[in-house]
């Protein structure tokens, strides 16, 4: 407790002292001859606002005052309790629980310089701001003639005569690895039919293309050709025929993903090209995921690529991006203030991808170019009007008629090169196809080209052939701002086809499966990193031969597992009911293998004696915490059997900070007591374990799995206490722990859900506050950013609703409430202060997009939630010292000061969460993970803590992955290489609550990497593009790395 002290009283020390030499060096530049003879760096018109700043900071040191008195007596009550209060929970008279204190308190320590990124930086403001571009636009609807949703299109004859018009026709084929069909059953009917024929056919003309983009497929396909075909394939990529755009496992869905699994598909993609191929994509294809997240072109210019395409956006934002020649742009990230994150973006002008909608505004004309519906085949043109094979007495005719088409598109666009894309779902399925579309746009093409009048050039082309003719005919290498072009920031969410059709139920449609997914997605980070050090220590001790290398196969295929789920049509929920049950069964045996793979590492970890250990695949040494029977049924819980003779449990914390936590465990008997590893006592809480709303489960201690009954259940304890309350379709548990840290200071809500007796219903929960939060709230975006959004009154109720992966919040000058979320939903603020969650939906009815069955499978299904209700306080009134501080450092001319409100800045809308908001996400999302020693007797062999990490890592730190890479000749194995992926979260803070319990600080973006791991070294730090594929400088011996906030960064590692 002396120790204590001293550490109390010198940090308050040395904090005077610092306010003190700030003091004395402000006074110093006042007083210095030296400065005012040569005219000095502060005119006498800024000295007195120095003054006003130093007395700022006096008042600021009296209002500190507060915070030194609290440690104080923070310290003293520790003593009091060392010295005479019990070691266990108790009751006090007044009947509330008290708790022994923590033996390690915890004070937070932000640096002001870490404050300033939430207060912005001196950035050029976008061209277009969607939060602004929606308040502006009047959402009407009117008839546009042809292009029904846009306007009529015209041009004059001689606008390309001094710079023709040059045509890239993009042949693409979109397969969906699950939809109508299963995975496996699209391969084996289309997609295989279609790359063996692309293989023939692009062998047949050197100036043919195509593009192709779902890795999963292609992998897939190329495990079952021959080398010759393969060294094809290599041959058509190396001279530009074929291209891999965007080359992720998936083209991933942009609403419910998590930038975990976003990034972890596209390094699986990226790694498989590499390794197969030799080939690194440069653009960027997406044109089916339903609305568009910004958190993808971050992730995309990250890793190196240089251009993309979306597609699913709001009819009347493509309307007015066309009235404007806005549909091209630089991507910006609403918190850059120097353009490294913009990236070259294309939109897509008109309804759909497929070929009735981008040769030109008209359907009925474009249909008539589509020739897989010329007269004979299964599909023609609903506008009645078929296609003509093109032959040398109407090719002059058709061309024509298509080159108008051409024309009036490009009018849409600034410069004068054309891109068309040539495709739909599942096409060039059969050769057919491939001889009806090539053929006959090759004679237009030849025709087009031979006529100088005309002043066009018409070809096949890739994606990238588009991107570098527009980059070369603006003067601008690939990844420049191209001159003339506007700058972007915001997302496109959400999306509506046409009318009010708005595509906001898939927010939360099959949440069991979003939920589902989440969970894989914490098992996969935690098997990864205990996968990777428990090999690195077993190679380092010459272990490597006895320890489990086959558990690499089994991650590799989680990966790929929950990389295929992030597919637009898989965890949106929208494919048919027997691909859902393909998906959950792919899901559930991947979170079977993680648990087998993370009880393998953790048993190696913790063993006393590594000379020990043996692998028994029969006989694990650790069990799971849980079970589930099936794909679509709820984790039960084993029980853990006590009697007179110890158990023990192994527990995984797979956050990089230190945390306090209330660990759940089953156990069948109330005799029992908790003990540390030291063998003290730990503080324990028994209840009842509930099999119905009245009646418990005899044997069995601890609470949930009760039926639907109006009742409402109290349970009270020293550690927490809950409400329970049940309804007819959903039981709701409030559970408030009462621990010190982070775990105490959010209420705790689980809701399970069961709709199934229900006809067309969606249920909501609604949080109702006084907080005066007006028409504005704030949603996230794939876990990774927090985007504003605004209730709009001029727009039905479905438009209004948002993605939710991990948060929500309103707030009001004096409160922050965050709605924290451990699975995808819908949600929306539908009145000031209030905040509205979908729980599920069931629906009778199909939608008339293409799936032929409405969504009638639902499961009873349990959503997970934290409430985090924050003080906020601006730089204006700050009572906080933090706070102010920041304000102060800003005031006095630091980089990146700027003035304006929290909310708005330099009209660019953007919000972060608190530190103590990411760390409760964290809690959330990444649940302590119980492993009980399967063996019950005799007594196991000695085990011992294993601390990962030779300190916790900075508050704002995040190890997103640490996952070992393929061997070169095995990709059934892990090589001696690593790739770690850290993100430096941004945050606000002006936000306060009392007793945070933080085990760490910030530390200015710094880490030294080469101290980081506990007894490992690091052999070689290569800093890479995001999936690894262009190394960013030369490895170094150098460990020490700098971070900004937000960014994302890849470390190419040699753990040993």
């Amino acid at each position: 407790m002396k120790l204590k002290k001293q550490v109390t009283v010198c940090g308050a020390a040395i904090f005077c002292v610092a306010v003190f030499s700030l003091y004395l060096m402000l006074d110093r530049v006042q007083h210095d001859p030296a400065r005012h003879q040569s005219g000095g760096n502060f005119p006498r018109s800024q000295i007195s606002v120095l003054q006003n700043r130093i007395e700022q900071l006096e008042q600021l040191l009296e209002e500190n005052h507060e915070i030194i008195s609290h440690i104080k007596d923070s310290v003293l009550e520790l003593t009091a309790h060392a010295e005479g209060q019990p070691a266990l929970p108790h009751h006090t008279p007044n009947g509330s629980w008290v708790l022994p204190p923590e033996s390690r308190p915890s004070f937070l320590s932000v640096s002001p310089q870490d404050c300033q990124f939430a207060l912005g930086g001196k950035g050029q403001s976008p061209d277009l701001q969607m939060l602004a571009v929606y308040s502006l636009l009047p959402f009407d609807n009117q008839d546009g003639g042809v292009w029904k949703q846009g306007f009529d299109i015209t041009y004059e004859p001689n606008e390309w005569d001094t710079e023709p018009l040059q045509v890239f026709v993009v042949p693409h084929s979109h397969n969906d690895p699950g939809w109508i069909k299963t995975f496996d059953k699209y391969y084996y009917d289309q997609t295989q039919h279609i790359l063996n024929s692309m293989v023939l056919k692009m062998q047949e003309d050197p100036r043919r293309r195509f593009i192709w983009s779902e890795i999963s497929f292609f992998s897939k396909w190329w495990d079952n050709i021959s080398a010759q075909k393969r060294a094809v394939v290599r041959r058509l990529v190396g001279n530009g025929q074929l291209e891999m755009v965007t080359g992720g496992w998936v083209m991933p869905d942009e609403a419910n993903s998590h930038y975990f699994a976003m990034i972890d598909q596209l390094i699986e993609g990226h790694q498989w090209l590499e390794k197969n191929i030799g080939v690194t994509p440069r653009s960027g294809w997406a044109v089916d995921p339903f609305g568009h997240s910004s958190t993808m072109p971050y992730l995309l210019k990250r890793s190196n690529l240089t251009g993309m395409l979306i597609q699913r956006v709001h009819y009347a934002i493509k309307k007015h991006f066309a009235a404007t020649q806005n549909l091209e742009f630089m991507w910006r990230q609403t918190w850059d203030t120097d353009s490294s994150t913009d990236i070259f973006c294309h939109m897509m002008p008109f309804y759909s991808y497929d070929v009735p909608h981008t040769c030109g505004p008209d359907p009925k004309i474009c249909c008539q170019f589509d020739f897989k519906r010329l007269p004979g085949g299964r599909i023609n043109c609903p506008w009645k009007v078929p296609p003509r094979a093109i032959t040398d007495a109407n090719v002059a005719e058709r061309a024509q008629l298509l080159l108008d088409q051409y024309r009036k598109k490009s009018r849409l666009y600034r410069s004068k090169v054309l891109l068309v894309p040539l495709g739909d779902d599942f096409r060039y399925d059969k050769p057919q196809e491939w001889d009806a579309q090539f053929l006959n746009y090759q004679r237009i093409f030849d025709f087009l080209n031979s006529q100088p009048n005309l002043h066009v050039q018409a070809q096949f082309g890739t994606l990238s052939d588009y991107f570098d003719a527009l980059y070369k005919k603006v003067g601008i290498v690939p990844g420049m701002k191209p001159p003339g072009f506007p700058v972007l920031s915001g997302d496109f969410f959400s999306y509506a086809d046409r009318e009010d059709h708005y595509w906001t139920g898939y927010y939360t449609s099959r949440p069991f499966y979003k939920s589902l997914d989440r969970v894989l997605e914490a098992h996969l980070r935690g098997a990864e990193i205990l996968f990777s050090l428990a090999l690195a220590h077993a190679r380092r001790a010459g272990a490597d031969g006895t320890y489990p290398l086959s558990d690499y196969a089994l991650l590799s295929n989680a990966r790929r597992n929950l990389g295929l789920f992030q597919h637009h049509d898989a965890i949106t929920g929208t494919a048919k009911e027997a691909v859902a049950i393909d998906y959950g069964v792919r899901l559930l045996h991947s979170l079977m293998n993680l648990k087998h793979i993370i009880i393998n590492a953790a048993h190696y970890l913790v063993l006393g004696d590594k000379d020990t250990y043996h692998h028994d695949p029969a006989a694990p040494f650790l069990s799971t915490d849980d079970t589930r029977p099936s794909q679509d049924s709820l984790p039960e819980r084993t029980v853990v059997k006590v009697d007179i003779s110890p158990r023990f449990l192994v527990v995984f914390n797979p956050l990089e900070q230190e945390r306090l936590s209330v660990v759940r465990v089953l156990v069948n008997s109330p005799h029992v007591r908790v003990l540390s590893e030291e063998g003290q006592p730990l503080p324990a809480q028994l209840s009842a374990h509930w099999g119905s709303d009245t009646d418990t489960v005899p044997g069995i201690y601890q609470p949930y799995a009760p039926n639907d009954l109006p009742v409402v259940r109290v349970t009270e304890g020293p550690l927490f206490s809950e409400v329970t309350s049940y309804y007819q379709h959903v039981q709701t548990v409030v559970r408030l722990y009462n621990v010190p840290g982070v775990e105490g200071l959010s209420l705790d809500v689980s809701c399970l859900v069961d709709i199934r007796d229900q006809i067309n219903m969606e249920l909501a929960l609604r949080f109702s506050t006084d907080i005066e939060s007006e028409d504005t709230f704030f949603t996230d975006l794939n876990g990774f950013q927090i985007q504003p959004r605004r209730y709009q009154q001029k727009l039905p109720l479905q438009a209004n609703f948002y993605p939710m992966p991990t948060m929500a919040y309103i707030q009001d000058a004096q409160s922050r409430l965050t709605l924290h979320t451990a699975q995808a939903l819908g949600v929306s603020s539908l009145g000031s202060g209030q905040l509205e969650v979908i729980l599920d939906r069931r629906l009778i009815q199909d939608d008339n997009r293409g799936l032929g069955q409405g969504l009638k499978d639902n499961k009873r299904t349990c959503n997970r939630f934290r409430i985090l209700l924050e003080r906020r306080t601006t730089t204006s009134q700050s009572s906080s010292f933090f706070s102010a501080l920041a304000s102060m450092f800003k005031a006095l001319g630091f980089p990146g000061a700027r003035t304006g409100s929290p909310e708005v800045q330099d009209g660019r809308p953007v919000s972060f969460p608190s530190l103590l908001s990411h760390i409760t996400s964290m809690y959330l999302n990444a649940e302590a993970l119980v492993m009980p020693v399967a063996q019950e007797k005799p007594a196991p062999p000695a085990l011992r803590s294993f601390t990962p990490l030779s300190s916790t890592l900075p508050c704002d730190f995040h190890i997103l992955n640490l996952r070992m890479l393929q061997a070169e000749q095995d990709e059934s194995l892990p090589s001696a290489e690593a790739a770690l992926i850290l993100h430096r979260k941004g945050f606000d803070c002006s936000l306060e609550a009392k007793n945070l319990g933080f085990n760490c600080t910030t530390s200015q973006g710094k880490l030294a990497l080469g101290s980081l791991f506990q007894g490992l070294e690091l052999g070689s730090v290569q800093p890479t593009s995001l999936t690894l594929m262009y190394p960013l400088g030369t490895a170094s011996n150098s460990t020490n790395i700098h971070l900004d906030p937000m960014e994302i960064a890849t470390f190419r590692i040699r753990l040993g």
